[in-house]
């Protein structure tokens, strides 16, 4: 029997990795002969940067950045080649900050326009970059100031591409400050702020280049950085789940499988929008597909769309804060794999 693990960080919990790992040890419990296929996965946010280096191999590049307050943190970034992958998580993320620190009226992209810096001095022609778990929502105004500040001058030989299952507009009632800016701190006059701050932002970019790509797909993606890559850098936007499944032949690897283990941290009708538990059920055939989670709602929905077993990690009335522990959370995974492959060997 060969099944395939590709699970989605539990976020603030478990790394895409770790989820995976407690799943394969739930199948050896259940079933010892079985052929585990782990794949760490991430539609763009946190785990991105962990899942390319899984799958292409490379060289984990550190770098002294700015987080969203502007202190000093040590950021990674993978480099292949003449590619660099970048997860802006690592210098503009959320879980940098406290809950209390969380304030996007004042957190800056800046330290993701020095990691932009330092993979194009090294000399990269391919940049990738993951847009999630950002602190910011700035629409990439600090990112730009970074890199203008290095007096670091792109190529316009150099191509980027932005990944990200966001598919918003920079600016307006679905744009990055309405959607998004609430979960990083902003009150309701914050987001008024936010939002006609990068109105006017993009208006005045539109006036200097001659075009506008606010209301283009990913361009709402971590705070309006996703619209400081399409408009300054002329990236492309590319889902980070398809770009993901692409790099690691995910198609040609599920073909043979009995069945596949995805799943996230909460299952609900916004897994049917593009996130990364929809791709990997769309890339997975006839192979039955089943979802695990640390929460879960609208299972009807959920099993219409083709999923086949929909599984709840957690007991019944466990407190969040305990089910948040890492090692909970681990161990609730394995007692529900194993009980799940047990069921599917019947």
């Amino acid at each position: 029997m060969k099944i395939v693990i590709a699970i989605d960080s539990f976020k603030g919990c478990l790394s895409s990795k770790e989820a995976n790992r407690a799943a394969a040890e739930g199948i050896r419990k259940a079933y010892p002969d079985a052929e585990i296929v782990q794949m760490p996965v991430s539609d763009g946010g946190e785990g991105f940067l962990e899942a390319f280096h899984s799958a292409i191999g490379g060289q984990l590049t550190e770098v002294t950045v700015r987080d969203p307050l502007m202190r000093p943190v040590s950021a990674k970034y993978l480099l292949r080649e003449k590619e660099a992958i970048i997860e802006i998580a690592q210098a503009s993320g959320l879980t940098l900050l406290s809950k209390e620190e969380r304030n996007p009226m004042i957190a800056t992209s800046y330290g993701t326009g020095e990691l932009v810096v330092d993979a194009v001095k090294k000399g990269t022609e391919h940049i990738i970059v993951g847009l999630g778990g950002s602190a910011t929502s700035d629409a990439g105004i600090g990112m730009l100031q970074a890199i203008n500040d290095s007096k670091c001058t792109i190529p316009d030989t150099i191509h980027f591409t932005i990944a990200t299952d966001v598919k918003n507009p920079l600016y307006g009632e679905n744009g990055a400050a309405y959607v998004f800016a609430p979960q990083k701190g902003a009150n309701a006059e914050d987001v008024l702020i936010l939002d006609e701050r990068a109105r006017k932002f993009a208006e005045d970019s539109a006036k200097h280049f001659g075009y506008d790509r606010s209301g283009q797909e990913g361009a709402g993606a971590a705070g309006g950085l996703g619209y400081a890559f399409l408009q300054y850098m002329n990236a492309d936007f590319k889902p980070g789940i398809e770009l993901l499944l692409e790099t690691i032949k995910f198609d040609e690897k599920v073909k043979d499988a009995d069945f596949v283990i995805t799943g996230e941290g909460s299952a609900d009708r916004q897994t049917l929008m593009g996130k990364l538990p929809m791709g990997i059920l769309q890339h997975s055939g006839k192979v039955p597909v089943c979802l695990i989670a640390g929460r879960i709602s609208d299972r009807e929905e959920l099993l219409k769309a083709g999923f086949s077993y929909i599984e709840c990690i957690n007991p019944e009335g466990i407190l969040q804060e305990n089910a948040m522990l890492k090692e909970v959370a681990t161990q609730n995974i394995i007692n529900t794999v194993s009980n799940l492959v047990s069921v599917l060997m019947c």
